[in-house]
């Protein structure tokens, strides 16, 4: 088999068709997961939440930088987010005119929420699968879970 040959470049073609599949299936899934969940957290702050929660405390311009958004853009979600008291907005100790952000303990509690609904949402997708189906998920989690670590 040369380089130039057809079938030397399946591999490459299986890969990409597989990587099709699979970014069309988690994608539609997370997109219905979202549809059904009804969340009254809208999406850019769902994920600034779990951001702060992840990594914080954080400042504005960091959780801005981490959420690929603008500072504008994020101050007006910080400002939503502290209205519904899930976020608390705290001195910079390392700048007096700074503020870091820290999840509130009614964020976390939303956070949760919100968890344990869409892991509901899902466990009922998953109850429609035969039990064959639901072992190859099984056995596809750990290199599922492996897509999930980034390049370094």
């Amino acid at each position: 088999m040369t380089p130039e040959s057809p079938t030397a470049h399946a591999p490459d073609e299986a890969l990409t068709e597989l990587a099709a599949r699979l970014r069309l299936a988690v994608g539609r899934l997370n997109r219905r997961i979202r549809i059904d969940g009804h969340e009254t957290i809208p999406p850019l702050q769902l994920s600034a939440l779990v951001t702060v929660e992840q990594h914080g405390p954080l400042r504005l311009s960091e959780l801005a930088r981490r959420e690929a958004v603008t500072a504008p853009t994020m101050s007006r979600v910080l400002a939503a987010l502290d209205e519904q008291g899930l976020v608390i907005r705290t001195p910079d100790p390392m700048d007096a005119r700074g503020v870091r952000i820290v999840l509130s303990d009614r964020g976390a509690v939303a956070l949760n929420d919100v968890r344990s609904h869409r892991t509901a949402l899902v466990a009922r997708r998953l109850a429609r699968l035969d039990e064959n189906q639901r072992r190859l998920l099984l056995a596809a989690m750990p290199a599922l879970e492996a897509l999930l670590v980034d390049d370094d």
